[in-house]
């Protein structure tokens, strides 16, 4: 597998895995009860980005190294995986 293949998958990962973490721990203005002026209840009170980007990021490396591992090292490629399902 060349770098730049492993490089978008990891792009491709690292946005699935950003929507997987997103929702883990928000707490909306409804939830604490003060609700700020033009804004929606549903709004984060403290949506800690840049906690949640480097979560993202070393759970979108361990599953690119695993897409990696499964490739290059086992030999596992779309064909192996359509057999599995029968197709």
């Amino acid at each position: 597998m060349t770098w730049y293949a492993i490089l978008a998958i990891y792009l491709v990962v690292w946005w699935v895995c950003l929507f997987i973490v997103l929702p883990f721990g928000v707490r909306t203005q409804h939830d604490e009860g003060e609700t700020i002026l033009g804004t929606v209840a549903s709004a984060p009170v403290r949506p800690m980005l840049v906690r949640k980007a480097l979560i993202t990021s070393v759970l979108a490396a361990i599953v690119t190294g695993a897409i990696w591992a499964a490739h290059d090292v086992f030999g596992i490629s779309l064909d192996t995986v359509s057999r599995w399902f029968g197709q």
